[in-house]
């Protein structure tokens, strides 16, 4: 099962930003066999790079095994990776902007703009530049998307043969105690179903529709990953969640778990919104020149071609969709709507909507937060 990074609890910590944030639960891995001197001489027209250190947010594991050997066999590099949630990989490169220890980082809104804002990024365009859609990259070069995702609710068909087809559907008696969305306090996923409402019809009508929808919650879960498992065993039957991780929990995991996109009303089309994994150069970085390597590399078409084996999107426009989860993912997303989002308003607005949703739709049903779930 993949895994998103709790980037509303990181989001919080990010923001104190202190010595506190600490990186004793982080991951270190080196891809390789043996590490280099991160701070050594490089020449960047030689095929030797020397260690390249990349933050980076968790989830993405299996595509890092398929991509990075050849790009440490051609450039004669040793990529070294720091493994967290995708708030926590910023904090990290706060508590250390006096003094880089990373290259490059790989995180998610709305982190990436909290980064760029508190100047721990370099502006770099890489030679991607020109295939990437202006709509998935910063228009100063600060940031470019590396995979695309999708938020969505998800089914199990087998108990929902007719799954619902708009938000309202959820509203009527037969899915009274049987739905479940993560917890936007704590879980990224849980906050994107806010971020929807709020799109949608506007902060006071998103609350007004979440506190209709909640006699249909059987519970809130501290985080989202753990949403699929309980789809599985049917103790809910429609639950919130993204495309990677539903698609890899039925195609790979083998759980009794559908992808759904609603729309917001009958005779209107699904919705969604891309929640992208990004790629950024670190400012002050010590292998500089090993970064941009990188990061060309990772958006390379033969790397980018690779995004759909964990069923991820590219983020490049000219990668053909050939493969079986290519064609999967793309058949999904036919006829869906992608809202735009303005990730700076919703950094700006998320503490807002979390006490708004506390106190006008759990405590008007006298719930609790997060009930079960990881």
């Amino acid at each position: 099962m993949y895994k998103r990074g709790k980037w509303i609890a990181s989001l919080a910590v990010l923001a104190l930003t202190g010595v506190v944030a600490g990186c004793g639960t982080s991951n270190n891995t080196n891809s390789g066999s043996t590490a280099g001197n991160a701070k050594g001489a490089v020449n960047p027209t030689s095929n030797h790079l020397g260690t390249i250190t990349l933050y980076t947010s968790d989830g993405l594991e299996d595509y890092y095994k398929a991509v990075l050997p050849q790009f440490e066999k051609e450039y004669g590099a040793k990529v070294v990776m720091v493994t967290d949630g995708s708030g926590a990989v910023v904090n990290r490169l706060d508590v250390e902007k006096n003094s880089p220890k990373a290259d490059v980082v790989v995180t998610m809104p709305p982190f990436v703009q909290k980064a760029q804002q508190e100047g721990l990024l370099q502006d770099y365009r890489s030679t991607a530049w020109d295939e990437i859609p202006s709509s998935r990259k910063d228009a100063n070069g600060y940031w470019e998307t590396f995979i695309d995702n999708y938020i969505n609710f998800a089914y199990n068909p087998q108990l929902t043969p007719n799954p619902p087809k708009t938000f309202n559907d959820l509203l009527s008696a037969q899915y009274k105690n049987q739905v479940a969305y993560s917890n936007p306090q704590s879980a990224g996923d849980g906050m994107a179903v806010l971020i929807m409402a709020q799109q949608l019809w506007g902060t006071q009508k998103a609350m007004t529709f979440l506190k209709s929808l909640e006699p249909s919650v059987k519970f809130h879960t501290k985080g989202t990953g753990y949403l699929d498992v309980l789809l599985n065993r049917g103790e809910v039957i429609v639950a919130n969640g993204d495309l990677q991780m539903d698609m890899a929990d039925n195609v790979q995991g083998g759980m009794s778990v559908k992808p759904l996109f609603l729309a917001p009303s009958a005779g209107q089309k699904p919705v969604t919104f891309e929640d992208p994994y990004v790629v950024g150069l670190v400012k002050n970085s010590p292998n500089t020149a090993g970064g941009e390597a990188l990061i060309n590399y990772l958006l390379s078409k033969s790397a980018q071609a690779e995004t759909y084996s964990i069923f991820g999107l590219p983020a490049r426009t000219d990668v053909p969709a050939t493969s079986a989860n290519a064609k999967e993912v793309e058949s999904l997303l036919n006829g869906v709507q992608v809202l735009p989002i303005n990730w700076s308003n919703v950094l700006d607005s998320q503490t807002q909507w979390q006490s708004m949703w506390q106190s006008e739709v759990l405590n008007a049903y006298g719930k609790q937060g997060s009930v079960t779930g990881n």
